[in-house]
């Protein structure tokens, strides 16, 4: 059995992470501000912006009883707007700093963590230079939120090149749903430009878990970003409508099937062997 810290275990995206792991057979601790609403695993108590408090946490994770073997950092401001930008920024970039650096002092060579679907351009008030996005397109972030997900990133790609034996895997995060959400999905049809914002995509929280289990047991390298979407829209018109419609004259590199998701995941299906379960479009899937 592996150990692993879940740092913000508490929050929707890390409520359904907890419970994967758990489900796999994974010992969790959840460091976090706030308590879960369910007590599933040990839970610490911590403020991630303070350095201290994440290496005390860390460390207690570890001794009890045993050592950590992975972290999974899914804590954050969890949008760009609730919050002054300099607050979401600080908090968002000092966190993942103090997390990335406790690792590395424990000698935690298995990291994954949560980046975000806005560094590829939300809410894509400029055009996307081309159709599906993947993670060839430079990040272009719009906000301070995005802004911090952008430093994560390039955080790691320094940890790593500081110690070639790190993983460090970075996930673009679609917008995340829970099996409640889906009653309001039909409604998003009335108007393609609502929810052009992320390109019509989201994410189920059982498949967002999904990928990340999968990167926690992938045997790669170093730090590698993926866009991890459903692989459908939240649209019930085609893919190639919407664009015509919202987007037209950008670039479509390839066909896509009629509902085909816009942020492209063929980089998770070929080296995370990720392939989503869940789809708004099915019945069964809003059973949580």
């Amino acid at each position: 059995m592996s150990k692993v810290i879940v740092t913000g275990g508490s929050g929707k995206g890390g409520t359904a992470v907890v419970k994967d792991l758990l489900s796999h057979g994974y010992e969790v601790v959840n460091i976090d501000l706030r308590p879960p609403a369910e007590d599933r695993c040990q839970y610490i108590h911590a403020d991630l912006t303070d350095f201290g408090q994440v290496m005390d946490t860390f460390f207690a994770g570890q001794a009890v009883p045993h050592r950590v073997d992975a972290v999974v950092h899914m804590a954050a401001n969890p949008a760009p707007v609730g919050f002054p930008n300099p607050d979401i920024f600080r908090t968002n970039t000092l966190s993942t700093y103090h997390v990335f650096e406790a690792a590395r002092r424990l000698q935690i060579k298995n990291i994954v963590w949560a980046s975000s679907e806005t560094v590829l351009g939300l809410p894509f008030d400029a055009l996307p230079p081309y159709l599906p996005l993947d993670e060839d397109c430079p990040p272009r972030p719009e906000s301070a939120y995005a802004l911090s997900k952008v430093m994560g990133e390039e955080m790691a790609r320094q940890f790593c090149r500081w110690d070639p034996e790190l993983k460090m895997i970075g996930l673009r995060l679609s917008n995340i749903m829970e099996p409640h959400d889906y009653a309001r999905f039909p409604s998003f049809g009335a108007d393609p430009h609502a929810r052009r914002w992320n390109l019509w995509g989201y994410i189920d929280a059982r498949d967002m878990s999904q990928a990340v289990r999968r990167s926690l047991e992938s045997d790669l390298k170093g730090a590698e970003i993926f866009i991890v979407a459903n692989a459908d829209t939240v649209m019930s018109r085609p893919s190639r409508e919407l664009i015509e419609t919202v987007y037209p004259g950008v670039e479509l590199r390839r066909e896509l099937e009629t509902n085909e998701t816009l942020l492209c995941i063929d980089k998770a299906r070929r080296l995370l062997n990720f392939q989503p379960r869940y789809s708004w479009r099915d019945p069964k899937s809003a059973i949580g």
